[in-house]
């Protein structure tokens, strides 16, 4: 057969072992925060280890190191892969790889120092923000120009997913990191007041939607198709649910600003969306879980199966709970309490982390030339570790966020609240228990990982990258 050049595999291995890395790095920290709040003097007095400064480098490190690196590298195999071309601009590819490493290393420095915007999700100071900007650029331009040197008509849907997840992301970026500079790392929002707050949740809840959704949903439909050996269940249902979703998630932001100075009509518009994305969401879970019809008795057996899978039934429940946390009477409830953690992580542990880990577990030995990965056991140990671990975290923090909840609202004949603040804190700590020990398990499994994928690198022979002339649509 006529082979054509090769796939340009190199950046991908590199984002898929720094994915592991990342993961590693941004839930230890996770751990060590977990425990400071049952026992605050784990910061030893240290300004840099207190939790203020170490929870915004836990969300940056797992969701921007760990989870971006984890979609550079199956956005980067996919395109290739469906499109049967090298990556557009292996210099850019390059550059892509070591900027986001340097925007990563950068936030570690400067977030313990508390140098910090103070928005969510958009912590790091506006020379980090213009290199985030360099690096998403160049991403696009590379992802796109690959895009359009196809060999084949056909834009396989996942492409879809992370072409919408990469556009978004950069207007997202650049609109809420308008700032004015008073310093080389101090900034002034050029937002004030609730048009800040309202720019910040329509950033933040489309980080969430964009980058924690479109772009994973890009990986589910490669990688759970290509490990169950069937085509994805419906590709028309496919399209439905990505124009659905990019339409409608971009309005559900206000649902953070229930009662607060942001207007009433446009906290109760991010609610109706917000209801609404109920639709296009369980419809990808259906399209994605519906897939192994014909081979659900690989369940049995295929650990990555395993993981696809689960990750696929947190998206339905995250998805499911995050519409109903919106409506404003259960919001009055669970706004400010334990109960949204408990939220974010079903999606950031069993949606984000459970389907990235399956998706390395199939990539790894293929980057690298093995067959499959060192050990299939510590791949099942791994699943089941991390399963019992998001378990108990989430579910700790919903029977905590409720009751948080309700003891706040406690009040006595005489209007006086029932319970104090400091009551309700001493109420969460058997919670808090609950929630480290989770946190360990699911951290613990990390490390598992991270042997296996060792194991399996050591031992890896010369892969063959070339390009068959002629092959199947979707890689």
């Amino acid at each position: 057969m006529e082979r054509q050049a090769a796939y340009n595999y190199d950046v991908v291995r590199q984002f898929a072992v720094m994915t592991v890395v990342w993961g590693i790095v941004g839930m230890l920290v996770g751990v060590v925060i977990a425990a400071q709040l049952i026992w605050p003097d784990l910061n030893f007095g240290v300004p840099w280890l207190s939790y203020g400064r170490l929870r915004p480098l836990h969300t940056n490190a797992v969701i921007f190191a760990f989870g971006g690196s984890a979609l550079f590298a199956t956005s980067y195999y996919a395109v290739q892969r469906t499109c049967h071309v090298r990556l557009f601009g292996d210099g850019l590819a390059a550059f892509t790889f070591w900027g986001w490493q340097a925007v990563i290393v950068l936030a570690a420095v400067t977030l313990p120092l508390g140098l910090t915007t103070g928005k969510e999700y958009a912590e790091l100071e506006w020379p980090i923000d213009i290199l985030i900007t360099l690096v998403w650029v160049s991403y696009a331009v590379v992802f796109f120009g690959t895009l359009a040197k196809r060999k084949v008509p056909h834009i396989y849907v996942a492409n879809w997913f992370f072409g919408g997840f990469i556009l978004t992301v950069a207007l997202l970026h650049v609109v809420n990191s308008m700032e004015i500079p008073a310093g080389w790392f101090k900034s002034y929002s050029v937002y004030a007041g609730v048009q800040d707050a309202m720019v910040q949740w329509w950033y933040g809840h489309n980080a969430v939607g964009f980058f924690l959704t479109a772009g994973f949903l890009g990986m589910m439909y490669y990688f759970v198709p290509k490990q169950a050996g069937r085509p994805i269940y419906s590709y028309r249902l496919s399209i439905v649910h990505f124009w659905a979703l990019i339409f409608t998630y971009m309005w559900a932001g206000p649902h953070h600003l229930h009662y607060t100075a942001l207007p009433d009509w446009a906290q109760s518009l991010g609610m109706l969306f917000s209801l609404i994305l109920l639709a296009p969401s369980w419809g990808g879970m259906i399209n994605g879980v519906m897939t192994l019809s014909g081979a659900w008795h690989k369940l049995r057996t295929d650990p990555i199966l395993k993981f696809l899978i689960t990750a696929l039934s947190f998206y339905g429940m995250s998805t499911f709970e995050g519409p109903m946390m919106s409506i404003k009477t259960v919001n009055a409830l669970s706004h400010y309490t334990d109960w949204t953690i408990g939220h974010v992580h079903s999606g950031a542990l069993g949606w984000v982390a459970m389907i990235s880990i399956g998706s390395l577990y199939y990539l790894i030995p293929r980057l690298f030339g093995r067959t499959e990965m060192h050990s299939v056991r510590l791949i099942t140990l791994h699943f089941w570790v991390s399963t019992i671990g998001v378990v108990l975290y989430i579910a700790s923090m919903w029977i905590a966020g409720v009751m948080q909840g309700l003891m706040w609202r406690a009040a006595n004949a005489d209007g006086t609240l029932t319970y104090s603040f400091a009551e309700t804190v001493k109420a969460m700590y058997p919670y808090y228990g609950i929630r480290l020990l989770g946190g360990v398990l699911f951290f613990s499994g990390m490390l598992i990982m991270a042997y296996n994928v060792w194991k399996t690198i050591a031992g890896r022979k010369p892969v063959d990258t070339a390009i068959p002339a002629v092959a199947a649509a979707h890689g």
